[in-house]
């Protein structure tokens, strides 16, 4: 839901960080070293624009990446992240969450995603349900 005085889909430091699964500081220091861009609402406050958080998380995700940050890798049934890509077709859209270092891909009616208004940047959480889950020792 848009937030009065700021961009649809962009993010202040606390809720990036939170889509990245990483600390609010993190996300500062990426900003101050240039890795990810940001912006000033009109409170001064610094936002980050929906697109480029998407694509700042398709780049963390990356296995040599998300290794090298230290991110955690336990999985759960809830996945709360960015949408990083919307393929529609006739029927059906393919849809991509990265929830922190995970990626995560869901096949849906073009139905659904468009009343979810899901595209690139949008907020999402990918709800999975399993009756096979294999979990290994990192």
């Amino acid at each position: 839901m848009p937030q009065p005085g700021r961009p649809a889909n962009s993010y202040r430091i606390g809720e990036a960080a939170a889509l990245l699964g990483v600390s609010p500081d993190t996300v500062r220091r990426w900003i101050d070293a240039g890795r990810l861009a940001a912006e000033r609402d009109e409170h001064g406050h610094r936002i980050v624009p929906g697109a480029r958080l998407a694509a700042f998380a398709r780049e963390l995700a990356r296995p040599e990446n998300a290794a090298a940050a230290g991110l955690p890798s336990s999985a759960r049934n809830r996945f709360r992240g960015i949408v990083t890509e919307v393929v529609l077709g006739d029927v059906a859209a393919q849809v991509e969450i990265q929830a922190g270092p995970f990626r995560v891909v869901s096949l849906i009616s073009r139905e659904s995603a468009e009343e979810l208004g899901l595209e690139p940047g949008s907020p999402a959480v990918a709800v999975v349900k399993s009756t096979n889950v294999v979990v290994e020792q990192g």
